[in-house]
């Protein structure tokens, strides 16, 4: 059975807008609908919606309710860093799920074949996520700015999400992490990596899946949109 964390808790400062980023509206419908859409059709067993606390009623009735979103079981708080927000959204999953999905909810072009394919790889590998092959060379640069090292393009992918775990796989790596007061983490595969040593699949994701940070990026979802 699984589980599906999706992250809704930005601000929007970015954006340079008044409305937290996950209810700007996207051709008539707020971002944070597109990805629920999906994963509501997928095999999926239940969502756990992670977002501001002082959005969730507005989250509830706005979204949850308005279109009818049933495998929405909770709607959380998310924290102070984002992976106190995923951390939060793992211990609400139901404890008979064993797989468990992470995705940021600013991604508003997940598919169900990214959702079948991440859940296959991770019940075979315990952990993965969807990525895509860099399309641009990529410099590594010292500290004055001058270009060190040029890796190998075709070793090198665009990470993405979701990022899919083996439950006690991603649970143990929150719970080294926690003992690490060293930590910077900016996505749940370093840790797994990091603190258990475990290597991460990769599988297709998509260049249209990207993530709406910017007000450039919602004029590009629209056109993805049609």
């Amino acid at each position: 059975m699984v589980s599906a964390i999706v992250l809704a808790a930005g601000s929007g400062s970015r954006m340079k807008s008044d409305k937290a980023k996950q209810f700007i509206d996207i051709n008539g419908k707020p971002l944070i609908y597109y990805a629920l859409k999906v994963f509501e059709a997928s095999i999926v067993d239940e969502i756990i919606l992670v977002t501001r606390q002082q959005d969730i009623n507005y989250m509830r009735d706005e979204v949850v309710k308005k279109y009818s979103f049933n495998k929405v079981r909770k709607i959380i708080a998310g924290g102070k860093e984002r992976f106190d927000s995923v951390e939060n959204g793992i211990k609400a999953c139901d404890r008979r799920n064993n797989i468990i999905m992470i995705h940021d909810g600013a991604r508003p072009f997940v598919t169900n074949a990214m959702i079948l394919s991440s859940i296959s790889a991770a019940r075979r590998y315990k952990a993965c996520t969807v990525g895509m092959p860099v399309k641009d060379t990529i410099k590594v640069v010292d500290e004055e700015g001058f270009g060190v090292e040029t890796p190998d393009r075709s070793t090198l992918r665009i990470i993405q999400t979701p990022q899919t775990f083996d439950r006690n796989v991603i649970e143990e790596a929150y719970r080294r992490m926690r003992a690490d007061s060293r930590r910077v983490i900016t996505d749940d595969t370093m840790l797994v990596e990091r603190y258990l040593d475990q290597k991460v699949k990769i599988v297709e994701g998509s260049y249209n899946n990207i993530k709406v940070t910017t007000p450039e990026d919602i004029k590009l979802a629209e056109a993805i949109l049609g």
